[in-house]
């Protein structure tokens, strides 16, 4: 046991044969963190999930249209984190008034596919 501001830490009980071989739990555990914080903001979903429908770029009007109730400084940092993180592409185009578009990543792609394999299992269990 680990000590964390004067409290111990358990590590939890595992099952003697987990199939999880190439895995170690107790790293995976600390990934859920960076995938919560990926996920669970504010438009995150309601971002990515049109995204992964169409093979054609989207420009920031059309989110905001889609976005209701998200404020413009949400959307635009929602999508520069998006960005950062290799989930969403974006171009710019030299032109007035200044055209944006943003088009899923292959990562992108991956992050969603996942996302909807777990609403299947969880419609699939609810």
């Amino acid at each position: 046991m680990r000590e964390t501001k004067g409290q111990k830490v358990k590590k939890l009980p595992l099952y003697d044969h987990c199939n999880f071989d190439r895995y170690d739990s107790q790293k995976l555990m600390l990934q859920t963190e960076k995938l919560r914080n990926l996920i669970t903001k504010r438009g995150t979903f309601e971002m990515l999930i049109p995204l992964c429908c169409t093979t054609n770029p989207v420009r920031y009007k059309q989110f905001k249209e889609v976005m209701k109730g998200i404020s413009s400084k949400t959307l635009a940092r929602r999508l520069k984190e998006l960005q950062k993180d290799g989930i969403l592409e974006r171009k710019a185009y030299n032109e007035i008034p200044p055209r944006v578009e943003y088009k899923m990543t292959k990562k992108g792609q991956e992050l969603v596919e996942s996302i909807i394999n777990l609403i299947q299992w969880m419609i699939k269990w609810s």
